[in-house]
């Protein structure tokens, strides 16, 4: 599959991606492993070289990111190892244990790295997928307020666009999103989103299931795994949007059908990041009808099914806040009806 960012072959459809699994990021009989503490400066500016296999341990690709930003001044030589960023392996799933990583495994999200070390990191280290440079903030949506631009991190080098596996009582389900431009949500032990998401759709499934702030199709997508004959995504934001809509064609021999329709491009839809009034981003044909839309949540029963009351997952904003919650709830339920939860 092209990837939609770098226009490379860095993107796998679902069926190859877990026919890596489980052994993506173990070790082969002569890899050697060093755990360094990452609270603390390197001890020397050494690292070892990848094992025959193509693959090295966590801490030495750390080590070895470390030695070159401090070459390149981005670090001083007493910064901690920690202070290099933070690691986000490809594919994402919950580990038991420190992977060893193989080539292009690791994307890199540093507030420190400037563009020219993250070039010299892409071109020396071969586990290096991408170097992100982070700010004090989160990006893409993360607010109600749909009249201003979210701020986004910035690809330095390379490619930022990973997957992260989620398991499902079906079978496993891979999401991939652009990283520098949604929030962080690495799979946590237990993944207490799918569960929720699985109690509610039961057996038989649901008829019609709606996840209205959809962010990458992670919610809607384990919805249509588990069967429901019809399923809405929706996000307001474009990066959201785009990747709920090209995660269908990802998982698409997992689903009941036979073609995914992509009606936007991620660079058309950069141009109009933030949309309220719902606009068709994917649908699908076959046993399953499966649809995408970019817009405003609050506006989304305009372009939904009528007689068949759905099942809503909101995973909104305002969780925290009860009452906020409870009025949208209310005000959903009033409007489209059904059963609605916040995962």
């Amino acid at each position: 599959m092209k990837c939609p960012v770098c226009a490379m072959d860095c993107v796998k459809s679902a069926k190859d991606i877990l026919a890596t699994l489980p052994t993506v990021f173990l070790p082969c009989p002569e890899c050697s492993m060093r755990i360094l503490d990452k609270r603390l400066p390197l001890p020397n500016p050494e690292y070892a070289e990848p094992c025959s296999c193509g693959k090295r341990f966590i801490d030495e690709v750390f080590a070895h990111i470390w030695v070159v930003m401090v070459e390149e001044g981005d670090l001083k030589k007493t910064d901690p190892l920690i202070a290099v960023g933070s690691p986000l392996v490809h594919p994402g799933f919950a580990m038991d244990r420190p992977p060893f990583l193989p080539e292009k495994s690791l994307v890199l999200l540093s507030s420190r790295v400037t563009k020219k070390t993250a070039e010299r990191l892409a071109r020396d280290i071969p586990e290096l997928r991408g170097v992100v440079r982070t700010g004090d903030f989160v990006p893409g949506l993360v607010t109600a307020d749909l009249d201003s631009v979210p701020k986004v991190y910035e690809l330095l080098a390379g490619c930022d666009v990973r997957a992260d596996v989620f398991p499902l009582s079906t079978g496993p389900l891979v999401i991939y999103k652009q990283q520098s431009l949604v929030h962080i949500e690495f799979p946590r032990a237990g993944y207490p989103k799918i569960r929720s998401v699985e109690q509610h759709v039961g057996k038989p499934p649901v008829p019609y299931f709606i996840d209205a702030c959809s962010g990458v199709g992670t919610l809607g997508l384990t919805a249509a795994c588990l069967g429901v004959p019809r399923v809405v995504m929706n996000d307001a934001w474009y990066a959201s949007a785009f990747w709920s809509a090209f995660n269908l064609e990802v998982n698409r021999d997992y689903l009941l059908v036979s073609r995914v329709k992509i009606f936007e491009q991620v660079q058309d839809m950069a141009k109009h990041p933030v949309v309220k009034e719902p606009v068709k981003i994917a649908e699908t044909e076959g046993a399953q009808v499966i649809e995408v839309y970019q817009g405003d949540f609050r506006a989304l029963p305009s372009v939904l099914l009528t007689g068949t009351p759905p099942l809503t997952a909101l995973d909104i904003f305002e969780k925290k806040d009860r009452l906020a919650t409870g009025r949208i709830q209310k005000e959903w339920q009033d409007r489209v009806g059904g059963e609605v939860f916040i995962p």
